[in-house]
């Protein structure tokens, strides 16, 4: 409870880069079109994985599950992000804050646990490959596309009751460009441990236990790919799970240097560097990691391509 000198806060202040304010105009042009190519890009691999029949198998029904993610982590952010880079901090309403939260976690832990089944999904193909379309079948590929969802839905709103009942008296600035975890425990003014606790399982759950079944798969495929004696057929299946490794590093590196390795001596400024990376370098990554070397997607871009331009011929 606040004292009878203190004064219950509910609306908090952004305080994002304001030490850069100098050079605002650079950073808001930067993240606006770091957010516009974010939002093609996803909007792309979701469009070309609906429409185009022969994409709608698990591996790019996970990888548009995936590029969802991104769009919503990104989408919960950047624009208050934009809003605090232009005004040198805003004002977020508590509510505001404890829901873009919300969706932040929904987001990462979703990431967490599609990629994880992407790590199983190439784990089936490369260590059981005759054994693949009977395992993989249309079933599991559903239920591994939507608990990564509802999981993260219907887990998380215990932990936003707890943060619902802490009192915030002593401070109403928020020195990050989003509500996160951590600041907004920085700013509690009343016994934080219940929520520690719960996010601490939470994150045991939703993002160690995944990271380690992605090791475990990872640990599985190689030494599957070591016993295959051709240097083409190695060539092969390294492929089929390179991007996929490489999206794995570019999400857990910065998560675990903010969460789970914290160096004592970083800046609040070196954590919002970090964070940037997992909500704005990853989402825009992604797509070009699983596009880049990628004949199947390849080939759909350009028939979509094709079908959209013999539309536009049409209609002129």
């Amino acid at each position: 409870m606040c004292g009878t000198n203190q004064t219950a806060f509910h609306e908090f202040i952004l305080l994002g880069f304001h030490d850069f304010h100098h050079i605002k105009v650079f950073l808001f042009c930067l993240f606006f079109v770091v957010y516009v190519l974010i939002v093609a890009e996803n909007c792309f691999i979701i469009t070309l994985v609906s429409t185009c029949h022969h994409l709608h198998v698990p591996m790019y029904i996970f990888l548009r599950n995936l590029a969802l993610a991104d769009l919503l982590l990104t989408s919960n952010i950047t624009p208050k992000l934009l809003q605090v880079t232009w005004f040198k901090g805003t004002t977020i309403s508590k509510t505001n804050c404890f829901i873009q939260y919300y969706f932040h976690c929904i987001a990462t832990y979703t990431q967490s646990l599609i990629l994880t089944a992407m790590a199983f999904d190439r784990y089936l193909a490369i260590c059981h490959p005759l054994r693949y379309t009977t395992l993989m079948n249309q079933k599991l590929c559903f239920h591994l596309s939507f608990w990564p969802w509802a999981i993260g839905i219907f887990l998380i709103p215990s932990e936003m009751v707890l943060i619902g009942q802490l009192e915030f008296c002593n401070t109403d600035e928020i020195d990050h460009f989003f509500c996160d975890f951590a600041p907004i425990l920085e700013m509690a003014s009343s016994d934080t441990s219940k929520v520690v606790f719960e996010d601490f399982i939470l994150s045991i759950l939703l993002a160690f236990s995944p990271f380690i079944l992605v090791i475990i798969s990872y640990i599985c495929i190689f030494v599957a790919i070591i016993k295959i004696t051709s240097n083409e057929g190695r060539r092969k299946a390294f492929s089929t799970c390179s991007s996929h490794l490489a999206a794995v590093c570019t999400y857990y590196g910065p998560l675990i240097a903010i969460y789970m390795f914290p160096v004592g001596g970083n800046t609040p400024y070196e954590n919002k560097l970090k964070s940037l990376l997992y909500t704005a370098f990853t989402p825009l990554i992604n797509p070009v990691l699983y596009s880049m070397r990628n004949q199947e997607i390849k080939k759909a871009s350009r028939l979509l391509f094709c079908k959209s331009r013999a539309k536009i011929n049409k209609m002129w």
